[in-house]
């Protein structure tokens, strides 16, 4: 099963409020299944952001189905939150990445040769988090709107690493425990099974 194929399986099953079909329709349309996940770090190759997505999944579901975590903050989510905020927490990425080519020498023949490399091209600044947030309220509005506990979970995924201030990230981690998971499974898949620490 590739990639685009095991994240549609994922999201079919699990994600059944309305506007998920259309949201599909748009990611088929759009560069999520061969965008990088980042221009040189973690998942910085066609396809990245796609298995990125997956990786959260699965570290998100492992770290909410141990029960020292269940013990500790009460966690009971449902399978579509656990996969919709897994899997869209970086929706923000869509068509945000562009390639072009630089000079590299070739270390082999002594000759520059122009290679391609990913770069960002943002045509939507409004931010990580809150930009994944704002495309969601898009698809899923109304009832179908995404709860105030998965929206701080995706807004706030990147946890201390992001350029807010600590004072709030720390508030928000400590009010929505699903932040703070997600922002674990995050950190698990960007650096231990993708990053550096691989």
């Amino acid at each position: 099963m590739t990639p685009k194929e095991e994240f549609i399986q994922i999201y079919t099953e699990n994600i059944k409020r309305g506007g998920a079909d259309k949201l599909l329709e748009f990611l088929e349309k759009s560069d999520f299944f061969t965008a990088p996940s980042s221009t040189r770090f973690h998942g910085a190759y066609e396809g990245g952001l796609v298995q990125h997505s997956l990786n959260v999944y699965h570290c998100l579901k492992d770290y909410l189905s141990r029960p020292r975590t269940k013990e500790l903050y009460g966690m009971d989510y449902s399978e579509e939150t656990i996969a919709l905020v897994a899997l869209l927490h970086d929706i923000c990425k869509v068509n945000f990445y562009t390639v072009e080519l630089r000079n590299r020498k070739n270390d082999e023949t002594g000759q520059w040769e122009k290679v391609p490399f990913y770069t960002v091209d943002d045509k939507l600044p409004y931010g990580h988090g809150e930009k994944s947030v704002y495309i969601l309220s898009g698809y899923f509005y109304g009832e179908d709107r995404l709860t105030r506990e998965e929206a701080f979970a995706i807004r706030y995924h990147m946890g201390f690493s992001g350029p807010e201030d600590n004072y709030v990230i720390g508030k928000a981690l400590e009010m929505y425990p699903l932040a703070l998971a997600l922002n674990v499974a995050d950190m698990e898949a960007s650096y231990y099974l993708e990053g550096s620490c691989k």
